[in-house]
């Protein structure tokens, strides 16, 4: 059974820092570029960042550089997002969500379907 597991949402607020963890299992954990894409109420969905561990290629949104840092442990089959100096425009719902390519392509299937989804955890920023 495939499962995307995520973790480490919370609220914080603005100028603070969280680390979102998902747990992936049940698929080839190599071959997938797996990554966090975020959802806020009345805006688009974005893809905020993803990584492939065979390769260590990475992908992060224009409105995250800088700020977040995707890493993995393939020792773990785990993905970690650090989130530093969050902002009130960084609330949103964020999903692991993984796709076999590279993640270029991954973030191009934001809008049209990942092969795998998590359930989502609410990360909340607000003074």
């Amino acid at each position: 059974e495939v499962q995307l597991v995520e973790s480490g949402g919370g609220s914080v607020r603005p100028g603070g820092s969280l680390r979102l963890s998902c747990a992936a299992s049940g698929f080839s954990f190599d071959d997938y570029a797996i990554g966090w894409v975020r959802q806020a109420p009345g805006k688009e969905r974005l893809g905020v960042s993803s990584i492939r561990s065979s390769d260590g290629d990475t992908y992060y949104s224009d409105l995250v550089k800088g700020r977040f840092t995707i890493s993995s442990d393939r020792t773990k089959n785990m993905v970690y997002l650090q989130m530093n100096d969050l902002q009130p425009e960084d609330t949103a719902i964020y999903y692991c969500a993984a796709e076999k390519s590279s993640t270029w392509y991954w973030a191009q299937r934001v809008d049209y379907g990942m092969d795998y989804w998590g359930k989502g955890t609410q990360v909340t920023v607000s003074s």
